[in-house]
């Protein structure tokens, strides 16, 4: 591949722009945003306008609602020779693209990455290393189109899987549009939240609510192209909503059956939790292990999260996961990083005697008392998930 063209250079699109020309692709932006498209092009994602020739393939990164229209336009200006999404719907789209467009040069695709930041100044060239990167091919995708499409995934370093566009809007919507709204309805109850009641808040309430912080718009707009399997999720979870209300109701009381029945519910329904949870993969996809954390207090000062980390590298330790905890009220902060339980007890000791403070923690939790319930919290994957 040596040319490519990105129209729309918002967060996914400036990164993929940012991928390719990494890898040595000239790559051309075009937007009805000009000043998105400067912007792109000054943090090197590309040049701003269309290619003297069609480019080998254009990535459209646009709302679900607008792919077919703008196939459609692209394919009558000869941008390219192959087109290819990012929307993260594909049945809609690709019903319009067979309606409006040649499908044959068309393929759907939805990389599973992103951030709560939008816009071009969020992008990364590193945002799709090593996630699933879905591409739904119709019967009328022409071979090319699908080679193109897997080059530009290859040169993402994301992982291709291949699925028919209904299978994955179904699979979208319970690994991520559901979560989405349900962390938003979560953190619009906070909306009002006592300034007492904001002190408390730890890490297991940003873990919650960590993706409501997305836009709105653009939350929307999925929302709207992928109504009905997002209800169909919300409605099982409304009914299990239904059942923990009626059970807490039931704790409430001082009638020995009610609450008999109300734990019983409860304690299956934090049973079946967890063992969805367990469903989650865990690194490179395989199976989550059970990891340990080990809390390190850090001075809140510059270079001293590198000089901890760079400690951890010479004892050999692989770190699955990091977050960092910020004292609100000190200049220091608690950095919480998971590793295999057989390097755990070995790494706190050594860094015990390198001079850093560790604390001792016996598991892991999201819901924490004490001194590291009262820090701010930022998570920082380490590792593909999705």
């Amino acid at each position: 591949m040596r040319t490519a063209a990105v129209v729309g250079t918002g967060l996914i699109g400036t990164s993929v722009a940012l991928a390719l020309t990494r890898r040595g692709v000239s790559v051309h932006l075009l937007d009805t945003n000009e000043s998105a498209a400067r912007t792109a092009a000054a943090l090197g994602a590309g040049t701003v306008g269309p290619p003297a020739a069609p480019a080998d393939i254009a990535v459209l990164a646009v709302p679900p609602g607008s792919v077919g229209e703008v196939l459609a336009t692209q394919q009558s200006n000869g941008l390219a020779r192959s087109y290819t999404d990012v929307a993260s719907v594909k049945t809609g789209p690709e019903r319009d693209v067979l309606a409006m467009a040649d499908p044959s040069c068309y393929i759907g695709g939805h990389p599973m990455a992103g951030r709560e930041l939008s816009g071009p100044l969020a992008a990364s060239a590193t945002l799709f290393e090593g996630r699933s990167w879905v591409l739904t091919p119709t019967p009328d995708t022409a071979t090319d189109t699908l080679n193109r499409a897997l080059e530009v995934v290859a040169l993402c370093a994301a992982v291709p899987v291949v699925m028919e566009s209904g299978a994955h809007d179904q699979a979208v919507a319970l690994v991520s549009h559901t979560p989405h709204l349900v962390a938003s309805l979560m953190a619009a109850r906070l909306e009002h939240m006592p300034d007492d009641a904001s002190r408390l808040a730890g890490q297991g309430l940003r873990d919650v609510t960590r993706i409501a912080g997305g836009d709105p718009r653009l939350w929307g707009d999925i929302l709207d192209a992928n109504a009905t399997a997002v209800a169909d999720v919300l409605q099982e979870l409304a009914v299990d909503l239904t059942v923990a209300v009626a059970a807490l109701r039931g704790l409430a009381t001082h009638n020995a059956d009610e609450r008999a029945e109300g734990m019983m519910l409860v304690a299956d329904l934090l049973g079946r939790g967890k063992k969805g949870r367990e469903r989650v993969p865990g690194k490179h996809g395989e199976k989550p292990s059970n990891c340990t954390p080990v809390h390190v207090l850090i001075g809140d000062e510059a270079g001293e999260l590198a000089r901890l980390l760079a400690t951890v590298a010479e004892l050999g330790v692989n770190i699955e996961e990091m977050s960092i905890d910020h004292s609100p009220g000190e200049r220091s902060g608690l950095v919480e990083l998971v590793v295999e339980p057989a390097a755990a007890v070995r790494m706190a000791q050594r860094l015990t005697e390198y001079g850093w403070t560790v604390q001792r923690t016996p598991a892991r939790a999201d819901t924490r008392t004490g001194p590291a319930a009262e820090h701010g919290t930022r998570k920082v994957p380490l590792a593909a998930g999705t």
